[in-house]
């Protein structure tokens, strides 16, 4: 369960102040794959953040009663100035796993060789990527979040990263970000759509889909 309470998010735009998400009241049920659908520039990735914690609200709160990921993809809690084997160590000894178990897979799956061990700040963007995915793939959430991540590297890799995640929802939840909708349906079995700073919850994810694509012919 993940419930945001009163939860308000804006920024500073040349003087304006943009509401991204708008004294949000909503409660995500328990064990459900969401597809988090919505324009660009609706605000997404603000609230993976939120719901990460990686990103402080203006008021209000996110309660939940379960373990989260970081946002998949997002290397921004990653420290630029550390190796990736580093960055890895941090993580392991912050949620309390086996450090040389989560540096050897995530070593293994990320496939990056001698840059594991070079500062995450000469990596491509496709490098963080699979640093990133690997290291939340390693550890076991109950609810991963996910921005397009299974696109990253080329056609074996990408399968790669599908059959991993695959294997994470036998047991566990996500919130998934992706303009592929082959991609929400195969993991999905609801959906969310955000629309100015406020969440429709279907409980289809198929409804979800077709309310988002409604949406985008009226955009």
């Amino acid at each position: 369960m993940i419930r945001f309470e009163n939860l308000t998010k804006s920024y500073n735009v040349r003087g304006d102040r943009m509401v991204v998400i708008d004294n949000l009241n909503s409660t995500l049920p328990t064990g459900k794959s969401l597809a988090l659908l919505g324009l660009n520039g609706a605000g997404k990735s603000t609230l993976m953040q939120l719901i990460a914690g990686t990103l402080r609200p203006d008021s209000g709160q996110i309660v939940s009663d379960g373990s989260i990921s970081w946002p998949v993809g997002f290397a921004g809690s990653f420290h630029m100035d550390l190796t990736g084997a580093e960055n890895v160590r941090f993580i392991a000894r912050i949620y309390g796993v086996d450090t040389e178990e989560l540096i050897d897979f995530v070593e293994d799956f990320a496939e990056i060789g001698k840059h594991f061990h070079m500062p995450v700040s000469s990596y491509s963007s496709g490098m963080r990527a699979r640093l990133t995915f690997g290291s939340s793939m390693g550890i076991r959430f109950d609810t991963y979040l996910v921005d397009e991540v299974t696109s990253v590297g080329d056609a074996r890799f990408r399968e790669k990263s599908r059959r991993l995640f695959a294997d994470r929802m036998k047991t566990s939840s996500a919130i998934l970000v992706s303009h592929e909708m082959g991609q929400l349906r195969n993991f999905c079995d609801s959906a969310i759509v955000l629309r100015h700073g406020q969440l429709t919850y279907f409980d289809s994810v198929e409804d979800g889909i077709a309310a988002h694509l409604s949406e985008i012919k009226r955009a």
